[in-house]
């Protein structure tokens, strides 16, 4: 797809501003506090692009989303086959597609990652997320009751999950 392409080092400001945008919506993340582009320069360097590559969609000249593949439960060998999965959107940009397209590109891509699983985990008043990951097939295959507390307000931890192939 011609907007999307692997992230860089050039686009750690964007990905920063559109997830602190997450985290300020309050239900699109578990974070409670904004992310400081040090600890961004961190998950930088833990997404090897020939193993848990990140990539980004752009559009007239900005990146507008991105889509992560991340372990999970890292260093667990019996689980190296399945990848947590995570997308954002810029909110200018919320309901024109890229969303669906970024986590299509991810489905495609994954089984070259040698990924036979994807996991995304979100917070159940996000029914945004929830709807986009079952248009691609992905099923609720957990709950954890009020596991998440943002500004005194309990949420369920959600698990969907996707088999590949």
């Amino acid at each position: 797809m011609k907007n999307i392409r692997e992230l860089n080092a050039n686009d750690l400001n964007a990905v920063n501003e559109i997830y602190n945008q997450a985290v300020a919506s309050k239900i699109s993340t578990a974070h409670t506090e904004p992310v400081s582009m040090e600890e961004r320069m961190a998950w930088f360097r833990e997404h090897d692009p020939d193993q848990y590559p990140v990539y980004v969609w752009e559009e007239n000249g900005m990146v507008a989303g991105w889509i992560c593949f991340s372990p999970y439960r890292k260093g667990r060998q019996a689980l190296r086959s399945t990848a947590e999965i995570s997308y954002y959107v810029h909110r200018d940009y919320h309901r024109c597609g890229i969303g669906s397209a970024l986590l299509e590109y991810a489905i495609e891509r994954a089984p070259a990652l040698k990924f036979k699983s994807l996991i995304a985990i979100l917070l159940e008043p996000n029914i945004a997320s929830i709807g986009l990951l079952g248009k691609y097939g992905f099923e609720k295959w957990g709950d954890m009751p009020a596991l998440a507390e943002i500004n005194g307000r309990e949420f369920n931890h959600q698990y969907y999950g996707l088999h590949i192939g």
